[in-house]
């Protein structure tokens, strides 16, 4: 169950991936969600298809429930789906949404065990002092009522454990990381890369939202000499952000330097794209996992990412990519040109991203998503 499903995001992929392997593997699944295509719009459609692969999706209105100041989605009709539906467990995806509170009313109340993938976010660091006191007193208000019914709880790293253990059971937190195909994103890719696109270029894949860090990204590139200056790609869809990215390129001159490519659908076109880059970038406010670093790894694409949420940990603390703080485009600079110009380094970690990226392949999330069912099922 997620809010979001059929759309970009890495939640979304989540859901989707581990849902049709499990499909695949002979277990019977469905997907519940809702209406919703993009959050920050509030864009709502009717056009999705019955089925993704293989895997039935059920659909319900989305409304927004205001908490003063603050949104949390709820699902119409989504409990009393949820109440006919027959499950041996569910499972509910995010934290601080209004459909993982019905799930824990339907599966209390039913006595289905229910297990609960936060994705945790803490309060971005721009936010104001209410709104963070806000957002911890949802936190509190999980942790009391959802988070008490769920019978274990999802966690991508141990960094994002640490946190969730301040306001949820503690002994029923499991971390199982998200994974990529490896075979896939390590395979030789059969697309060239778009025309239209520089030769050589810095990359950032991701949602164009205000927490990712992409104008200190451009005050980075503008800090480099001449020769080291390269383009900026950016590839994803556009939460909001852009009108600032592009404000903030022409101040420095680097109007030109900055192209958009929006999202891209095909998946050997993004590989492409991925694996032309000399860097991956990851400027982010935070980051719970960042599935982009497991695909730049498996590519055999350098990364520069800042040392937040799980990063350090999907990156061995440093040795799979270089790691800098967050708004600080100085460092960001720095590892850069380290990247540029210090080929033997950027090798070594490449080499090291490469060998480490298996352990995160869908299959084993999958295996571990099934013994846990098991688990929560057999009581």
């Amino acid at each position: 169950m997620t809010l979001r499903f059929d759309a970009p995001g890495g939640v979304e992929t989540n859901v989707r991936e581990v849902s049709r392997r499990l499909r695949s593997a002979g277990e019977e699944v469905e997907v519940y969600a809702s209406d919703l295509y993009d959050e920050a719009r509030w864009d709502r459609r009717n056009d999705y298809a019955a089925e993704v692969d293989g895997v039935p999706v059920h659909r319900f209105p989305v409304r927004k429930r205001l908490i003063p100041g603050l949104t949390m989605p709820m699902m119409i009709g989504l409990m009393d789906a949820l109440s006919a539906s027959g499950a041996d467990v569910v499972h509910a995806h995010s934290h601080r949404y209004g459909h993982v509170l019905e799930a824990a009313a339907v599966a209390d109340r039913r006595h289905i065990p229910l297990v609960v993938s936060t994705h945790y976010h803490p309060a971005d660091r721009r936010e104001p002092a209410w709104k963070k006191g806000m957002l911890r007193l949802q936190d509190v208000g999980f942790g009391a009522t959802a988070y008490r019914v769920a019978r274990a709880l999802v966690v991508e790293t141990e960094r994002e454990a640490s946190l969730v253990r301040e306001f949820a059971p503690a002994d029923r937190i499991r971390v199982i990381p998200p994974g990529i195909d490896v075979a896939r994103w390590s395979a030789p890719v059969p697309t060239a890369t778009p025309n239209g696109l520089p030769p050589e270029y810095f990359l950032f894949f991701g949602r164009v939202a205000p927490n990712k860090g992409i104008p200190f990204l451009v005050d980075a590139i503008g800090r480099l000499a001449p020769s080291l200056r390269l383009p900026l790609v950016i590839m994803g869809p556009d939460w909001g952000e852009r009108s600032n990215i592009e404000e903030r390129a022409r101040a420095l001159g680097l109007q030109d330097s900055v192209t958009f490519l929006g999202h891209v659908g095909s998946d050997d076109t993004v590989r492409a794209i991925l694996r032309g880059a000399r860097a991956l970038v990851l400027p982010s406010e935070w980051e719970a996992f960042g599935l982009v670093l497991l695909m730049a790894m498996a590519a055999g694409t350098p990364i520069v990412a800042t040392n937040v949420g799980g990063v350090p940990e999907v990156l061995d603390h440093g040795r799979a990519g270089l790691l800098v703080p967050y708004a600080d485009p100085g460092a960001l600079a720095e590892a850069l040109r380290r990247v540029l110009e210090e080929p033997g380094p950027t090798r070594d970690r490449v080499r090291f991203g490469r060998d480490r990226v298996p352990q995160y392949d869908w299959s084993v999330a999958v295996e571990r998503h099934r013994a846990l069912y098991r688990e929560v099922v057999s009581g």
